[in-house]
């Protein structure tokens, strides 16, 4: 698929997400009068990192991972020597939860459907799961259920699944708030992250 088409297929599900008034969380964003959070890097990325949800930054820019947990991402990045603008960055609930709560079962199933089609549009080689509610989330997807332990056993580790285009790698990855709480953690974060360096 070109580039091209995949940014138009991509431009689609903005358009959708912008009008989902099906959504819980839809009268919140117009109160608040802030965005939702697509994704954004590159369309044509081999490694594509799924978060939960946006939080207070996020929702104000319609940026994903900007705030203070981005910036561990991009610390993170880095000592991987991955680029941030070469790989793509999304979450499952593309709409804040109030008061950065995590995302309801029902929020995940409106939002779900949006994340599965920008899989199989940007066509990632791994992708990396931060934190428990998308690792949950996309183990199951893929079948890999039958797998699913805490995050404390699963992180850093590397599961194979089977997509509509292909083999991929899926790699369970703590959410980098943990660091931003427990700055002793962000050594075992970046050991996560050196899986990565091979898919870059």
């Amino acid at each position: 698929m070109s580039v091209n088409n995949r940014t138009e297929l991509l431009r689609k599900i903005k358009e959708e997400i912008i009008t989902l008034k099906k959504s819980p969380l839809y009268a919140e964003r117009v109160k608040n009068k802030v965005f939702p959070v697509i994704g954004e890097g590159s369309h044509n990325s081999q490694i594509m990192f799924v978060g939960e949800a946006p939080g207070k930054n996020e929702a104000a820019t319609g940026r994903p991972f900007c705030g203070a947990s981005g910036k561990i991402l991009d610390e993170l990045l880095d000592s991987a020597g991955i680029k941030r603008q070469d790989v793509y960055v999304t979450n499952i609930v593309k709409d804040r939860p109030p008061f950065n709560r995590d995302p309801l079962p029902e929020e995940i199933r409106v939002y779900g459907p949006f994340l599965d089609r920008q899989i199989e549009i940007i066509q990632p080689a791994v992708i990396a799961t931060l934190g428990r509610f998308s690792m949950d989330y996309v183990m199951r997807k893929f079948s890999l259920e039958h797998l699913l332990q805490p995050i404390s056993k699963m992180h850093g580790k590397v599961f194979e699944a089977e997509t509509s285009y292909g083999k991929i790698k899926i790699v369970p990855l703590y959410h980098p708030a943990v660091a931003v709480y427990n700055a002793n953690s962000k050594d075992e974060l970046k050991k996560d992250f050196q899986v990565l360096k091979e898919f870059n």
